[in-house]
C-alpha cells in the first residue's frame, strides 16, 4: 500500500510528532511505500526512514513568514499559536499545505492519506481532495484548540466530519470527538498508543543507594503540572525529602513560565535537575536510572511518555486523566501506577487555582506511597506496540 502521512508541525519534537514518526517506521517495516509532509524550519533535521520520501513545508520563509504553528500554546521550540493567526496567516497556511499535498499526491499517488490532529491542516486537506481516502488521528491537543480557539471552527468541524475514518486513543476521547465535531461514532476507531520496544526497555542501570530518583519527561510547562510537582516536594516527609532527586527532562514552554519554574526549583527542598530536551536514546537511558515516573498533567490523553517509562521498569505516579486508567487496565498487565485525582478544572487544560493545594497534597501522598514500594514484577506491555497500531490503522 502507498501511504502519505501529514502533520502541520515538526515530526519528532512532541508526543504527536513521535507518534507519527514511529507509526511511519512500523509501516515501513511492514513493507508499505510511504511519503510524509510536515511543517519545519529550514535548519531542522527530520529522522524518517531513508525510503520515505519527504515533502517539507517550510516556515520562517517568504511564503510562510512566521514560526511553525504549534497544536499546544507552549511548544518546546519557537512556534506560532493558532489563536494569534490572522486571516492572511491562515490563508497562507492553508495554501502551503494544500499545494504541498497536491505535489505529493501527483508525484507519489497514495492509496490513503493519514493526517495527524483533527484541526486546520487536516480540514484543509479533506476540503481540497474530496475523493481521496483520508484518515485523521486525534492527539487531544486538537480538542483543546477546538474548545479554546475560534479560528475557522465551522470549516474545521465540517471537514473533520467528512473524514473516512478517525482514530482515537480511548473511549473518553472518542466521546469528545463526537461531542465537539459531530462526527459519527461509526467512523471513530479506538487504537490506543504504541512504544518503541527496541529502544525503551529496562537496562538495569538503577543504583541501590537509598536515593529515590523521580523523573518527569515532557514540556516544562505549568499545564503539564510541573509547578504543582515542585510545590508538592515541600509536602513530603522530612526523611523522604533527603532521599529524593527530581529530574525534569524536556524543553521549555514559554520563557516566563520556565523562569518561574526555575525559581520554584531553587526553593525546592529536594535536589532538582534539568537535563534539557533529550534524544530518545538518552531519555531511555535516564528512565533506566530512575525509580518513579511522575506526570501530574492537567490535560493529556494516553501519554506516550508513561508507556515508555513503564517499559523501562519504572513505577508511575500520574494524574487520573479521563480514560487513562480504563485503557491501562485493558492494555497493560502488572503496571505499578498510582492515579492522582485531578484538581477541579475551569476549562480544558486550566485548573481552578483554589483546588491546587489539595491536588498537590494528593500528589505528595502518591509519591510517598510509590517511594515505599518495590516493584518485583515488570509491567507487561506485550499488547502495546507500533505494529499493533499500524495493523489497526490498516484493518
Amino acid at each position: 500500500m502507498r501511504i502519505l502521512s501529514i502533520s502541520a508541525q515538526k515530526p519528532d519534537s512532541t508526543g504527536s510528532g513521535i507518534y507519527m514518526t514511529e507509526l511511519i517506521k512500523a509501516l515501513s517495516k511492514m513493507g508499505h511505500e510511504q511519503a510524509a509532509i510536515a511543517g519545519i524550519s529550514k535548519n531542522d533535521r527530520v529522522s524518517l526512514p531513508e525510503e520515505v520520501e519527504f515533502f517539507p513545508v517550510y516556515f520562517d520563509t517568504e511564503k510562510l513568514p512566521f514560526h511553525v504553528v504549534g497544536m499546544s500554546d507552549e511548544m518546546p521550540y519557537e512556534s506560532t499559536r493558532y489563536r494569534d493567526m490572522d486571516e492572511d496567516m491562515t490563508e497562507r497556511f492553508i495554501k502551503a499545505f494544500t499545494e504541498k499535498a497536491e505535489e505529493a499526491i501527483e508525484k507519489f499517488s497514495p492509496d490513503i492519506i493519514l493526517c495527524h490532529h483533527l484541526y486546520l491542516m487536516t480540514a484543509a486537506v479533506r476540503n481540497a481532495f474530496p475523493t481521496m481516502k483520508i484518515y485523521g488521528f486525534c492527539h487531544n491537543t486538537d480538542l483543546r484548540q477546538m474548545t479554546k480557539t475560534d479560528l475557522r471552527r465551522d470549516f474545521i468541524k465540517e471537514n473533520i466530519r467528512r473524514l473516512d475514518r478517525i482514530f482515537a486513543a480511548g473511549e473518553d476521547q472518542k466521546q469528545r470527538i463526537t461531542d465537539i465535531y459531530g462526527s459519527s461514532p461509526d467512523i471513530i476507531k479506538i487504537i490506543g498508543t504504541g512504544y518503541n520496544n527496541e529502544l525503551f526497555y529496562d537496562r538495569k542501570l538503577r543504583v541501590k543507594d537509598g536515593k529515590v530518583r523521580l523523573i518527569f519527561a515532557g514540556k516544562i510547562a505549568e499545564k503539564k503540572g510541573v509547578m504543582s510537582l515542585l510545590r508538592s516536594m515541600s509536602l513530603l516527609p522530612e526523611e523522604l525529602k533527603k532521599r529524593i532527586e527530581l529530574r525534569l527532562a524536556g524543553g521549555a514552554g514559554n520563557k516566563e513560565e520556565y523562569e518561574e519554574i526555575i525559581k520554584l526549583s531553587k526553593a525546592c527542598p529536594v535536589k532538582v535537575e534539568f537535563p534539557g530536551k533529550l534524544a530518545q536514546e538518552e531519555l531511555a537511558e535516564l528512565y533506566s536510572r530512575s525509580d518513579i515516573f511522575v506526570l501530574p498533567s492537567y490535560f493529556d490523553s494516553i501519554p506516550l511518555s508513561m508507556v515508555e517509562a513503564l517499559a523501562c521498569g519504572l513505577r508511575v505516579v500520574i494524574s487520573d486523566l479521563p480514560g487513562l486508567k480504563d485503557w491501562a487496565d485493558k492494555s497493560i498487565k502488572n503496571a505499578d501506577i498510582i492515579y492522582v485525582p485531578m484538581p477541579a478544572m475551569r476549562d480544558a487544560d486550566e485548573p481552578e487555582r483554589q483546588s491546587l493545594p489539595e491536588f498537590e497534597k494528593r500528589l505528595a501522598k502518591a509519591i510517598e506511597e510509590s517511594a515505599g514500594r518495590v516493584s518485583e514484577t515488570p509491567a507487561d506491555l506485550s499488547e502495546v506496540s507500533w505494529k499493533g497500531i499500524a495493523d489497526k490503522v490498516l484493518d
